[in-house]
């Protein structure tokens, strides 16, 4: 009875084709930068029309990525400076504050106490 028993193979499992004789379309990878930098390569086929937007991972939309626009994108993006960031912790009045503190330590000749 064991041999004539079916055997097969679960649907979906593996394919019986081969890729012999077969010809792809002709693609081309486009690569998707976003704002936060993640880049994404997708292919496309060559005479497909391709997006200047995709949705990136993120969320966020991902504009095509060339060298124009990273030129463009490094001379507009602002650089932050040790004053911009320690605007991020403390205001300008704390600030005033510890330093009318420390000139008043200075001209005093207070000195610290390691022990």
């Amino acid at each position: 009875m064991a041999e004539r028993s079916l055997r097969g193979m679960s649907i979906g499992a593996k394919s019986l084709e081969s890729d012999d004789n077969v010809d792809f379309a002709a693609r081309t990878d486009v690569a998707y930068v976003c704002p936060k930098g993640h880049r994404t390569i997708l292919p496309f086929a060559q005479d497909a029309e391709v997006p200047d937007e995709w949705e990136c991972r993120c969320g966020l939309t991902a504009h095509r990525e060339g060298e124009d626009d990273r030129e463009a994108d490094e001379i507009t993006k602002p650089t932050r400076t040790h004053w911009d960031m320690l605007l991020e912790r403390r205001s300008e009045s704390e600030l005033k504050e510890l330093l009318v503190k420390r000139l008043d330590m200075h001209h005093h000749g207070w000195i610290p106490d390691y022990e």
